[in-house]
């Protein structure tokens, strides 16, 4: 049988040994050496046909995509041409990787246009889950690690897909591989200015994705990278739950996908995917390879979540619901002491490593502390640093124990003799102002009434601590980890809070006015219970009252 791709034909088969089509009068060859076989797929802007190639001996098979423009205007017809010829131009720019399907022809006929594929055999992933029932977590993880390498290399090459979903990645059947296809919402360039600047928004309109598989901002027309990251995440959630973006509950306020209930998965994994699907760009996984690295290291994510999870939390008056946190947040970091560049899950495990490194230090001091009677019956754990005499009988190390009764002398020299673990301490009310605590753990600690205005609290941990009508008035806490912190009534006017975590901490009365928020992870809700005003950054680098 042959096919008429004729989109007013009324009865489209026609017999192989037919020359034009019987109902339409239409030619069935096209360019005299491609012979339709029969439809695959149909969408909103063409058709695509499964086609056989007179020209080569076998006559195999191939792809020919028929890109049908909804009106005649001359307008339309133009950016059709220019969304054919982008698709081409994109096709033989990264065509010849395994995993995408090589460009064969292209060529104009009758005002419709059409491309030529390689014709990949196999069925796609949204057929895969109809047929067999959902994803297991390791099935999942494994399509990451298959589709991740082949979505940084398109982004190496400058391109943006914007329509990642189930049913544009087939499994070939003849080595089990995973092959992108559907080039047509592609974007070569991420200048934004040039894009508005020349007038690209209408065409960029003409083709923007699939509604629930891409984030916000694409939809906006500002297509990223971590777009694509997005796309893929929500893929994710499909292949596990057998259910489309539409069919799950959303958060009407932040737009974050209720999906867990859906499924079970591990809290390493959970993490990984969370940050696939934030809302903000700004906390999303910036490239493919960031989520490979942050799949490659959930053990120590997964360890260093039931190191925190062990910890009883501190009872206050506000209690949040306990859940697993997501790592620190921060594309690119430099390391003071090394100089190296790191990204954000390359930093994150460096952290947790050196947290176990400077417990089993601070495990080996305590044994080697020599406990002397102290006059009154206080142990030698209290009051000021104590000094600890190793095996050898000759080095010394000054050392601080988490149940000293800290005031702001003993605090600074325990820091500038290199302690930075205050977990569990009791702080409040101290002047701590204008000090530089860069990496400090506060982590449940009491830090009510604690005085860090001009503090320099960069990447410090203040988890689950309670702070309280704190003072951090112009202090820098860019990068700091404060998840579920209590800081109710806290003065944080004019803090620097660029990518610090403040997922489900309680900022009820905190006053957020001039605070510079761009990238941190936070929600509207928790914002709508703070004090703001037209000085404050908020997490999309907009100031309040400014749109897009």
């Amino acid at each position: 049988m042959s096919y008429c791709t004729n989109p007013s034909c009324p009865n489209p088969e026609n017999p192989n040994e037919a020359v034009k089509c019987q109902a339409c009068g239409s030619r069935l060859r096209l360019r005299n050496r491609y012979l339709v076989v029969k439809p695959i797929g149909k969408g909103g802007f063409g058709a695509t046909f499964l086609a056989r190639d007179l020209s080569l001996p076998g006559y195999p098979a191939c792809v020919v995509k028929q890109l049908r423009p909804s009106a005649t205007s001359k307008k339309v017809l133009e950016m059709a041409q220019q969304l054919f010829q982008r698709e081409a131009k994109t096709l033989g720019k990264i065509g010849d990787h395994p995993q995408i399907p090589r460009l064969l022809d292209y060529f104009v006929g009758k005002k419709q246009f059409y491309l030529v594929q390689e014709f990949v055999d196999g069925l796609t992933l949204k057929q895969e889950v109809r047929a067999n029932g959902p994803y297991t977590e390791a099935q999942t993880q494994e399509f990451l690690r298959d589709i991740l390498p082949l979505l940084d290399y398109i982004h190496s090459q400058e391109v943006i897909h914007r329509d990642i979903k189930p049913a544009n990645i087939i499994r070939r059947r003849q080595d089990n591989r995973l092959v992108l296809i559907d080039f047509g919402a592609v974007k070569d360039k991420v200048n934004q200015a040039t894009m508005m600047g020349t007038g690209e928004t209408a065409f960029t309109n003409f083709a923007i994705g699939t509604s629930g598989f891409a984030p916000m901002e694409q939809m906006s027309l500002r297509p990223v990278y971590a777009s694509d990251i997005y796309a893929v995440g929500m893929t994710c959630i499909y292949l596990l739950t057998g259910k489309s973006p539409s069919a799950l509950e959303h958060n009407p306020t932040t737009g974050e996908v209720h999906w867990r209930e859906h499924t079970h998965v591990s809290d390493a994994f959970g993490l990984v995917l969370e940050r696939m699907l934030a809302v903000s760009v700004y906390q999303r996984y910036q490239s493919a390879k960031d989520v490979l690295y942050a799949l490659d290291h959930q053990d120590d994510a997964e360890d260093d979540l039931s190191a925190n999870m062990s910890v009883q939390p501190i009872v206050t008056e506000f209690t949040p619901e306990p859940k697993p946190e997501p790592p620190e947040e921060q594309t690119i970091y430099n390391d003071d002491k090394t100089s190296i560049m790191m990204t954000a899950p390359q930093r994150e495990v460096k952290l947790i490593r050196e947290r176990r490194e400077r417990k089993k230090r601070q495990e080996m001091t305590e044994i080697s502390t020599p406990k002397r009677p102290v006059r009154g019956g206080l142990s030698a754990t209290r009051g000021a640093p104590v000094t600890a005499i190793h095996s050898d009988g000759l080095s010394q190390k000054t050392v601080t124990s988490t149940s000293h009764n800290w005031n702001e002398n003993n605090f600074r020299s325990a820091f500038s003799q290199g302690h930075r673990d205050f977990g569990d301490c009791e702080l409040s009310g101290l002047n701590l102002s204008g000090g530089k605590w860069r990496g400090a753990n506060f982590y449940q600690a009491r830090l009510s009434n604690i005085n860090f205005q001009n503090a320099d609290l960069r990447d410090a941990n203040f988890g689950r601590a309670r702070l309280t009508q704190a003072k951090l008035k112009n202090a820098n806490l860019e990068n700091a980890y404060l998840s579920t912190a209590n800081l109710e009534k806290a003065d944080l006017r004019g803090a620097n809070l660029q990518g610090a975590y403040l997922t489900r901490a309680n900022l009820r009365g905190a006053n957020l006015c001039g605070a510079n928020l761009r990238g941190c992870m936070v929600g509207d809700e928790q914002l709508a219970l703070a004090r703001t005003n037209w000085r404050t950054i908020l997490p999309n680098g907009k100031r309040k009252f400014c749109f897009w």
